[in-house]
Order: structure tokens, then sequence, then C-alpha cells
């Protein structure tokens, strides 16, 4: 009976020891099941995102001419070309302002909105549903019924305005109210459009903001003796935060990479006079590709630094929940 306990003792030894090497390996299977299913997406960021800005960020270090034929390394010779252009400080100025314009315009707007359409009242699906139209609609067609409707001659914008009599109480003909000719006017107007582009989405996330607040919290505040002013500051606009920040963040990198609505109705012109950093380096390409690539990094940067103040703010909001 002591040989039969001898010779069982090691070959239990063995089987425990089998078994606490199989764990681990089933441990670490597990582990890496989530990379089985976020693989392809690893790869679709690589052969979209990281490849292309790799190469771009290559290319503005190259001295490649308008043909194509790269002639080697140039160093930084792009960008101080690029800086050294007299017409870069006019279009930084001018994205800023485009910038600031649309994003800080939409905001203002959107908020009465949402809370309009946060309120019950008759037709308001019919309202809903009307908002989501420029935001369904591509924006390339968006910016060309615009661009047909500021012609001189036949577009509905001079035809209506001359018609009430409002181009000749301003000093104009409808001949003369070339809006999109004039760099002036042609910028306002596209700060127009991109303000009615961009307001469907930060009104819906102001209104999912203000949905995800408890009701009961007005109704607390209601018992107190609070008036609606009172609630709406005291609660709403804290409690809105949160969504405000998303809005105006995601608003801030879609305005910043505005391509199809300036180009579309001016192709940045005259010139490039209504050119922003995006269609600046676009134009950039016909007479210097490293240049273009160079601005292409610029922007990437700024668009960076945007999305870095986005991860930033969600996750100050995850520790503040």
């Amino acid at each position: 009976m002591n040989e039969d306990s001898e010779t069982s003792a090691p070959q239990a030894m063995v089987r425990n020891s089998q078994r606490v090497t199989n764990v681990p390996k089933k441990n670490l299977i597990r582990r890496m099941e989530p990379i089985y299913w976020l693989g392809p997406a690893f790869l679709l960021i690589a052969g979209v995102v990281i490849m292309p800005v790799a190469f771009m960020v290559w290319t503005s270090f190259r001295n490649i001419d308008t043909v194509g034929f790269d002639h080697g390394f140039a160093g930084l010779a792009s960008y101080r070309n690029l800086f050294a252009l007299p017409d870069l400080r006019p279009v930084i100025i001018r994205t800023i302002v485009w910038l600031i314009s649309v994003v800080s315009a939409t905001m203002l707007i959107a908020l009465p909105l949402a809370v309009l359409l946060n309120r019950q009242f008759p037709g308001r699906r019919a309202v809903r549903m009307a908002l989501v139209a420029p935001w369904a609609t591509s924006v390339f067609m968006t910016a060309i019924i615009f661009r047909w409707m500021l012609q001189p001659q036949s577009g509905l914008i001079n035809i209506v305005g001359h018609a009430l009599g409002l181009l000749h109480n301003i000093g104009l003909t409808s001949a003369q109210a070339d809006w999109l000719g004039r760099p002036q006017s042609a910028f306002v107007w596209m700060i127009i459009v991109a303000i009615f582009v961009s307001l469907p989405f930060t009104t819906y996330t102001l209104l999912a903001g203000m949905q995800a607040i408890p009701g009961d919290i007005y109704e607390a505040a209601k018992v107190d003796g609070a008036s609606a002013w009172r609630s709406f500051r005291a609660i709403t606009m804290p409690l809105l935060k949160p969504a405000a920040v998303v809005a105006l963040l995601i608003n801030l990198m879609n305005v910043f990479n505005s391509f199809p609505i300036i180009w579309e109705m001016t192709r940045g012109g005259p010139g490039d006079q209504t050119a922003t950093s995006t269609v600046f380096m676009y134009q950039l390409k016909s007479s210097s590709i490293p240049m273009a690539a160079a601005m292409s990094v610029v922007n990437f940067v700024v668009v960076a630094v945007i999305v870095i103040m986005f991860l930033r703010f969600s996750n100050w909001k995850e520790r503040t929940i």
C-alpha cells in the first residue's frame, strides 16, 4: 500500500503541474481574443490613416517637382518656403476668423433650437425632420445649390432681393450683386452656408444632452419655487456641459477641415482670397508638392491638438461621473 502511494504521488504531481501550465495558456488565449476582433479595425486604421500620414510627412522632406519626380532629400526646405510665403499669413488669419465665426454662431443658434425642440408643441416631429435635411444632404450638393442661388443674373437671392427692393436699399442692382465674385461677400456667404450645414448635428447633440437630464431635478426645482430661467441657468447649463463640449470640439474639427463648401462655391478665389488653410493646401499642390505636404502636416498637427483636447475632456467627463 505504501508502494502504491509512493507511485501515485509523482503522477499526481505531474497532473497538477500540467494543470498549472494549462491555466496560463488559457488565460493568454482569453486575453488575446480582443485582438482578433479589433485586428481588422487596426489594419484599416493603419492603411487609411497611419500610412497616408507617414507618406505625407515623408513627402514634405523630399525635393519633388511638379511632374512628380523625386530628386532626393530636401530637409526643412519645404517648411521654410511655406512659412516664407506672403500669402500664408492672410490664410491663417482667415482660417481663424472662419473657425471662430462658424463654430460660435453655430453653438449660439443651436442652443435655443435645442431648447425649442425639447419642448412639446404641435408639429415638433415635422420640425425635427426638417432640421435633419441639411445634415442628410451632401455638403457638395448644398454648396452647389447656394452657388446657384447666388448667381448675379438668375440667382434666387438676387431675384427675391430685387423684387422686395432690398438690393436697391443697399445701393445694388441685380447685375452688381455678384456675391461670390467679391472676396468679402463670398466669405460671408460661405460662413452662412457652413453654419447652415453644422446646425443639425450641433442641435441634436445638445438636444440629446438635455433629454438625458432627469426630469425629477426640474420637478424639485419647481417645488422650491425656481423660475424657468433659474432652472435653465442652474440645472440645464451645468448638466449640459459634457454634451456642449463634445459638440464644440467636433465642430472645431469639422469646420477646420471644411473643404467642399469653399471649393465648390469659390475655389478659394479670387486667387486665394477666400481660401482657408485646407483649401490653400490643395492650391499649393499645383506649384509645389512638398510645400502642399508641409501644409498638410501643419493642418494635421492642428487637428491632432483638437483631438487631444477632445480626449482630455472626455476623460474629464468620466472622472466627474
